[in-house]
Parts: C-alpha cells; sequence; structure tokens
C-alpha cells in the first residue's frame, strides 16, 4: 500500500502541475476533474486507492491559497511566486497533508515530499523542500513559535565556483653540491 500512495502522489503532482500551468496560461477551458480522471486511468491497473489521490488533488485545490499563505512566513526569502511551480505543488501537497489531512504520520509526509523533490524538482529541490516542511511541522508542535524561528528555511542557489588561491610564483630548482667523502 505504501508504495502505491507514493504512486497516487506522483499522480496528484502530475495533475495539479498541469492543472497550475494551464490556469497560469489563462486556458478557458480547463477542469481539474477532467486532468485528474485521465491521469488516473493512465493507471488504473496500478493504482488501487484512487479516493486518496482525489482527495489530496481537491483538497490542494480547494486550500491552494491558505497552504500559500502559509509558506510565506516559512521561506521568506522565496515569495511563493518566485517558487519553481513543482516545488510550490510539492509543498502544498504536503502542507495538505501536514496541517489539514492529517491521516499520515508528519514524518511520512515529510520523506515523500523530498523524495518527489528529489525525483521532480531541482538540484537543491529536496533541501529547500525539506526546510521548509521541518519548520512548518515544529511550529504545529510548538517546538519554536513563528515569531522566533531559529532559521527560515531557504532555497540554495546554484554552487559558486571556488576562488582559486593566487598562483605561487615558480621557483628553479636549487642545485645541492655533494660532498666528497
Amino acid at each position: 500500500m505504501a508504495s502505491n500512495r507514493h504512486l497516487g502522489r506522483i499522480v496528484a503532482l502530475q495533475t495539479l502541475y498541469e492543472y497550475d500551468f494551464r490556469m497560469t496560461v489563462t486556458e478557458q477551458s480547463v477542469e481539474l476533474s477532467e486532468i485528474l480522471d485521465r491521469n488516473i486511468s493512465r493507471y488504473k491497473e496500478t493504482i488501487d486507492d484512487k479516493a486518496f489521490i482525489t482527495n489530496l488533488v481537491n483538497g490542494v485545490d480547494k486550500n491552494t491559497k491558505k497552504l500559500d499563505e502559509t509558506i510565506g512566513p516559512i521561506a521568506p526569502e522565496w515569495p511563493v511566486e518566485q517558487i519553481a511551480r513543482i516545488d510550490k505543488i510539492i509543498l502544498r501537497m504536503s502542507l495538505y497533508e501536514l496541517l489539514i489531512d492529517d491521516d499520515v504520520p508528519p514524518k511520512v509526509v515529510i520523506n515523500e515530499a523530498v523524495e518527489l523533490a528529489k525525483a521532480f524538482g531541482g538540484e537543491n529541490s529536496s533541501k529547500f523542500i525539506n526546510g521548509v516542511l521541518g519548520t512548518a511541522y515544529r511550529q504545529k508542535t510548538g517546538e519554536i513559535d513563528e515569531k522566533h524561528q531559529k532559521k527560515p528555511a531557504e532555497k540554495k542557489s546554484a554552487k559558486k565556483p571556488l576562488k582559486s588561491s593566487p598562483k605561487k610564483k615558480a621557483t628553479k630548482p636549487t642545485k645541492v653540491k655533494k660532498k666528497k667523502s
């Protein structure tokens, strides 16, 4: 069942990604239910828990504004509009499972989100998502309060090349005279 839920999250991610993209380009005829039905039908032989996927997709869609408002204070260096679409959707899905529909244990939710980010996100997506969700979890459990966060999650930029050290001036080898014995 666990791998089935993992596949379910992938289908939900694909569905929400397509829907978000099509809504962004202001496509007039986009229907979330049609995208969801099409994506579920592609995996109908493998997926047993279609209700899980439907609940996740519809829950994220219904709570998108609330979820985005949750992301903002946790990742202040990255406004929601600037977060990569795939990362944003993984965060929405995970925050929905973590904070609203807490049917799945928090560690499982965070682990699944990190795995999705590794598979579908950018180079630093998994670290960013892990940081945001870790902060959200600590806030939920009261380990830290919102005003006294130790360090907000930041999305790391691409690695900068290391500065090279100044070249040393080449020196000629000195000849050593051997003593005659």
